[in-house]
């Protein structure tokens, strides 16, 4: 039996194991299991490896996907390398690991069918990145190779960041997009939302939630109340399973 999983900490919020089970189920893979391994220090990932028997592939969520890098042997230069976190992890028959990132891939591919539906290019648009975590660093490629100016937004201003109290009425206006990488309004809190200036809002705003759990945030709502355009993170986390799914299953070159 193939063993599959989720670490991070805490995964209440989590459908990875859900979509796994019910893929097996569906295309007769009798094989292989998924299971969450909620770790709430990622210095236990080590034993969890030598501890299961069979281990080929690990997801990883919040908060582990930055400070897992230095325990892994090798990184996928192309994704995880490149943006410095890493959500899929391949576990090879002989203990070895190598990193990947297909965070960026699920995000770059939804925002862009989304885009396409709406009658929009990508590059038309500018966006405000909330967060600074693994995730912020994946969203923060994807717009770079959709050609979309964006900024990070953070609790703090720092030189390459805006904080919450910096998003004035202009920067609202020139800013249409507005993406939330933080867990605020992930379940079971789900009575919270980026401290943003709703009542800027305006039909032409677009807000992303990488949440996906609750399908509708608090944040969503809000701006759906203010007539803007929204889109939850449930396209990205079934675009980035298969992509985790075909990294664990393809043959290794190393």
């Amino acid at each position: 039996m193939k063993r599959y999983g989720l670490i991070g900490y805490p995964l209440t919020h989590s459908f990875s194991k859900s979509y796994f089970t019910s893929k097996f189920e569906k295309e007769g893979i009798s094989d292989c299991r998924y299971d969450l391994f909620e770790m709430e220090s990622v210095e236990a990932l080590p034993a969890l490896l030598r501890t299961t028997p069979n281990i080929r592939g690990l997801n990883v969520t919040i908060p582990h996907k930055q400070a897992v890098v230095p325990l892994l042997g090798d990184l996928d230069e192309a994704s995880a390398g490149r943006i410095g976190a890493v959500n899929t992890i391949r576990v090879y028959p002989d203990g070895s690991t190598k990193g990947f990132n297909t965070d960026y891939y699920g995000f770059m591919e939804s925002l862009a069918e989304w885009m396409d539906h709406r009658g929009e290019a990508c590059s038309d648009v500018q966006a405000l990145v909330l967060g600074n975590g693994g995730a912020a660093k994946a969203v923060m490629a994807a717009l770079e190779d959709l050609k979309a100016t964006y900024k990070l937004v953070s609790r703090q201003a720092t030189e390459g960041a805006l904080s919450y109290d910096d998003l004035t009425d202009a920067v609202m206006r020139d800013y249409r997009l507005i993406i939330n990488t933080t867990p605020l309004g992930m379940y079971p809190k789900v009575d919270v939302a980026p401290p943003i200036p709703y009542d800027l809002l305006t039909r032409h705003h677009l807000l992303y939630d990488l949440v996906y759990n609750p399908v509708e945030t608090l944040f969503l709502k809000r701006g759906m109340e203010k007539g803007a355009a929204t889109h939850n993170g449930m396209k990205m986390l079934h675009l980035q399973a298969e992509k985790a799914w075909e990294i664990w299953n393809q043959e290794d070159e190393r």
